[in-house]
């Protein structure tokens, strides 16, 4: 019998489960081209979802349900309450594109962003290894069908053959990883294994086999060399609205489930996993610089960048254990969360401002396409400029806090290998602000290849101006969402 308490902490995903199937029905009877009632049902869903995650956030508590095979802890509600922010932001950016292309005819792309949302639920909320991958197959085949949409391209329908036959790939991966862990420790459940790990009396040998596939899986979903293969495909070959609901929200959850395995569940394997997270990450920073560099396309040009960005995010989770020391614990995670949730939300205005300048029968997806985009709206041109700055780690935007918050975590540990990571990080993000800064000087140095000018409906227009504008400010007062961060890995680890 499934007691009260473990009902009350899912009421959140019941109510977004129920609403997604209801809004599916009240969609065949929905008329609109533009699918008004559908999107205005589904934005009012996804702002009380965030609301009540944010106060559960607020409130610090941590709650296990369901046999402990779920927790609801500050950590995973303000990953959830961000992922619900994104998916509202991506839908606003993404529905005057998708209604162009024909996409919001069956309204499919919001009823399938609602069960993707569920499924990064199910991967943040998870304490139990079938939780975890039962949420991360819900996510993964909701993005293949998101992918697909566009029945009639084909360049849309080879990236999504792509996305499905390396994605199951990668899940091969990761189940293998962990029936191996449940082989060695005896137990799914996230709390025992650890306990298992610690006691000693497990055979070492074994738990670095399965360790080894787990870690695969979670680069794959991660994006990060060498598992990287499908991301500059899917992101150019996705419609991109797509694009955006793949590269923005799902990185939120990835993050959430690489703490729940490797921190929370292998934390005294940290020796070994932090040596395959050192490979991966230096691997991403300099394949994903140093092929960003020669895309000609956009959406390419920022898949190779998620790469790079993605190899700061291990740089901060590897910088956590020193010897067994785990006095930089807090510092480390608390980094690399801070880099996820402004990736995500830089990412988010990037893609808004490539969306509103995507018109019928027109992609605005060649770097060459920007082209004196100050000229024809100073305004979208700022914003542009403000995302590839970020990204570029250049102050005052967040981007450059969030690179510095990684590297102080890497410098404060002391190792000798962890400062000659910090240089190799700071030299690769020196050649990555040439593809970022190239174009921007396309935008305000370039005449322009059209005269058409930028329109854009009204919550688009003030939903990106928002977003924008906190890229810099948080860049500039960076101290509540860091105490945030650092507050909520504390409560996480703390149980």
């Amino acid at each position: 019998m499934i007691d009260k308490l473990s009902l009350i902490t899912v009421y959140p995903e019941i109510f977004l489960l129920v609403m997604a199937c209801v809004i599916t029905l009240v969609d065949l009877g929905v008329k609109s081209p533009r699918r008004t009632l559908t999107y205005v049902l589904t934005m009012l869903t996804l702002a009380v979802v965030a609301v009540w995650f944010a106060d559960r956030a607020m409130n610090g508590t941590t709650v296990y349900a369901f046999g402990n095979m779920l927790v609801s802890d500050a950590m995973g509600n303000w990953l959830k309450c961000f992922a619900t922010i994104a998916v509202m932001v991506t839908l606003v950016y993404g529905r005057p594109y998708s209604g162009d292309r024909d996409m919001l005819r069956g309204g499919e792309i919001f009823s399938l962003s609602m069960f993707s949302l569920l499924g990064m639920f199910s991967m943040i909320s998870g304490n139990h290894f079938l939780v975890i991958y039962l949420g991360l197959e819900l996510l993964t085949l909701s993005s293949y069908a998101l992918v697909a949409l566009r029945r009639d391209n084909a360049v849309a329908s080879e990236a999504a053959m792509k996305y499905f036959v390396l994605g199951a790939l990668a899940s091969g991966f990761l189940l293998y990883g962990l029936s191996m862990m449940y082989g060695a420790t005896g137990s799914l459940n996230i709390g025992e294994v650890l306990k298992a790990i610690g006691s000693g009396q497990v055979k070492h040998q074994v738990l670095v086999f399965g360790l080894v596939f787990v870690v695969a899986g979670l680069a794959f979903k991660l994006g990060v060399v060498p598992f990287h293969m499908w991301i500059p495909d899917v992101y150019q070959g996705a419609p991109t609205s797509v694009t955006l609901m793949i590269g923005g929200a799902p990185k939120l959850a990835a993050f959430a489930i690489v703490f729940r395995l490797l921190i929370e569940g292998m934390l005294p394997l940290a020796i070994d996993w932090q040596q395959m997270l050192v490979v991966l990450a230096v691997c991403s920073l300099a394949l994903g610089n140093m092929a960003a560099i020669a895309q000609t396309n956009l959406k390419r040009m920022l898949a190779y960048s998620t790469i790079s960005q993605m190899g700061f995010v291990l740089l901060g989770l590897l910088a956590g254990v020193i010897n067994g020391n785990v006095a930089g614990i807090e510092n480390a995670y608390s980094s690399a969360m801070f880099y996820v949730v402004t990736y995500v939300l830089t990412t988010l205005a990037g893609f808004g401002v490539i969306l509103l300048l995507a018109r019928e029968g027109f992609e605005s997806e060649e770097i060459s396409d920007l082209s004196g985009l100050n000229e024809r709206s100073p305004l979208y041109a700022a914003v542009m400029a403000i995302c590839l700055f970020s990204m570029a780690g250049i102050p005052p935007m967040v981007g450059f806090y969030a690179k510095l918050s990684v590297l102080q975590a890497l410098i404060s540990s002391g190792s000798t290998a962890h400062i000659v990571l910090a240089v190799f990080a700071v030299v690769m993000s020196l050649i990555g602000a040439f593809y970022y800064l190239r174009v921007v000087k396309v935008m305000y140095f370039d005449a322009p290849i059209t005269a058409t000018t930028v329109s854009a409906p009204l919550d688009v227009r003030a939903v990106l101006s928002l977003n924008g504008a906190m890229v810099l400010l948080l860049g500039i007062l960076p101290g509540g969402l860091m105490t945030l961060c650092a507050k909520a890995i504390v409560l996480a680890l703390g149980t």
